[in-house]
C-alpha cells in the first residue's frame, strides 16, 4: 500500500512563506502525477498545483500563480510546494495527492490521497 506523507504545515505571518514536502512510502507512484490540493473550513476542496511524472510540466491555480511553486525529487518519491507570499485566505488544510495517469489537474483528478496538514496564515 503506497501512503502519502505530508509535513511542514504551520503558522505563518500574511507575506511569509512555508515549503511543504509530501513523501510517498515506495516507487509505485515514480510515474504518477502528484500535486497539492487545499480546503479551508466550510469550503470544497480545491486544486492548488500539480507536477507531472517526469517533473517538468507543472499546473497552477490562478490563485497561486506566481507565489507558490510545486517541485518534484523523483529519486526520493517527494514532491514540495514553496508557498511565498502567503495570504489569510491561503489558510487551508492542504492535501497531497497522486494521480496514476500521470498528467495535471484535470477535473476527477486524483487516486491516492494523504492526511493533509495544517497551514494557517495570520493578518
Amino acid at each position: 500500500q503506497v501512503l502519502l506523507r505530508e509535513s511542514g504545515g504551520g503558522l505563518v505571518q500574511a507575506g511569509g512563506s512555508l515549503r511543504l514536502p509530501c513523501a510517498a512510502s515506495d516507487r509505485t507512484v515514480s510515474r504518477y502525477a502528484m500535486g497539492w490540493f487545499r480546503q479551508a473550513p466550510g469550503k470544497e476542496r480545491e486544486f492548488v498545483a500539480t507536477v507531472s511524472w517526469v517533473g517538468i510540466s507543472t499546473s497552477y491555480s490562478d490563485s497561486v500563480k506566481g507565489r507558490f511553486t510545486i517541485s518534484r525529487d523523483n529519486d526520493k518519491e517527494t514532491i514540495y510546494l514553496e508557498m511565498n507570499n502567503l495570504k489569510p485566505e491561503d489558510t487551508a488544510v492542504y492535501i497531497c495527492g497522486a494521480e496514476k495517469s500521470g498528467k495535471n489537474y484535470f477535473p476527477g483528478w486524483g487516486d491516492l490521497w494523504g492526511q493533509g496538514t495544517q497551514v494557517t496564515v495570520s493578518s
